[in-house]
């Protein structure tokens, strides 16, 4: 007894002295719980032909009606196809491109040159995505630099549009991505870089080891685990291709290949005022980010890697 008293004891003390951090973390419990969890309630519109005038408790339960509409419509059929494919491919460039740069900018040995062109590299984070599509306009449109560039090393004969061919949209969107969020994305890598023991690189250089064996057999092998962690979580946001870009720079032209699933919710969901449809969509998605990230982290844990539980 005396011994639990004591434990108990210690625990509140270390409470009174964490206080600022738990009311901190209560703050943001309470507004994960409002923002994120209370929400969840809506979903049951998904299985009802919900009627704003009806309410939630009013409207005519359909159970899985909705979802037999959505894989019924061909135009939902292919917004998924458009969401997984630029997903798997922002997920991989944007994935790739950031372990690139942060092992590169690793290996510059000025400290002035390393921190000016890390700031420059992770501005474009800060940079909302109706500037970077405008920008993105200005060089692709037929008066663009791209366009004078092309002309003047004679690689085309004359403009070329590029947001009228659906075949450039995806490799645009993925460009754009690379080059908004490289940067910031290789911060974290950067961070688990400077965290491996310098004595691992000082026995690789008396070992005769070149820059890019230890870049190899030191470096990767020591963010490893950061890259599977990061890896995981990204799995779980294929489905999470985008919105923004899409809208601003999709059109008529290349609509078969720019709508993702939350154009979908808008267009069907709000516009139509069917929000049974957009909320059964919503769920799809959540659904299968889910079921990513938990056959990722098995495969992850049969493995041997870092996983997320």
């Amino acid at each position: 007894m005396a011994s639990q008293e004591k434990k108990r004891n210690i625990t509140w003390k270390e409470m009174k002295k964490q206080k600022v951090l738990i009311i901190w973390s209560l703050v943001i419990v309470v507004y994960g719980v409002i923002f994120c969890y209370l929400p969840l309630a809506g979903w049951v519109m998904a299985f009802q032909d919900y009627k704003p005038k009806d309410g939630l408790f009013h409207s005519a339960f359909v159970g899985l009606d909705k979802f037999r509409q959505l894989f019924s419509d061909e135009t939902f059929i292919r917004v998924i196809r458009n969401t997984l494919g630029m997903g798997v491919i922002n997920l991989v460039v944007t994935f790739v491109a950031a372990i690139v740069f942060a092992i590169l900018l690793n290996e510059v040995k000025s400290n002035g040159g390393k921190k000016t062109v890390q700031t420059i590299s992770y501005l474009p984070h800060f940079l909302s995505w109706i500037i970077v599509t405008g920008i993105l306009h200005d060089a692709l449109s037929s008066t663009g630099i791209v366009n004078e560039l092309l002309l003047k090393l004679h690689i085309l004969n004359q403009p070329l549009n590029f947001f009228a061919h659906p075949k450039y949209f995806w490799p645009i969107v993925a460009f754009a991505n690379v080059w908004k969020e490289t940067g910031w994305n290789a911060i974290i890598y950067l961070s688990a870089i400077t965290a491996i023991d310098p004595s691992l690189y000082e026995a690789a250089n008396m070992d005769g080891a070149g820059r890019w064996a230890r870049i190899r057999y030191v470096t990767l092998p020591g963010i490893k685990p950061t890259i599977m962690i990061l890896l995981l979580m990204n799995v779980g946001n294929v489905l999470n291709a985008g919105f923004e870009i899409q809208y601003l720079l999709g059109n008529g032209l290349v609509k078969s290949v720019s709508e993702t699933i939350d154009i979908y919710v808008l267009k069907w969901g709000i516009s139509q005022n069917d929000f049974s449809i957009g909320t059964a969509a919503g769920i799809f998605k959540s659904f299968v980010s889910i079921v990513l990230i938990v056959i990722a982290n098995q495969i992850a844990k049969k493995n041997g890697e870092e996983r997320l539980f």
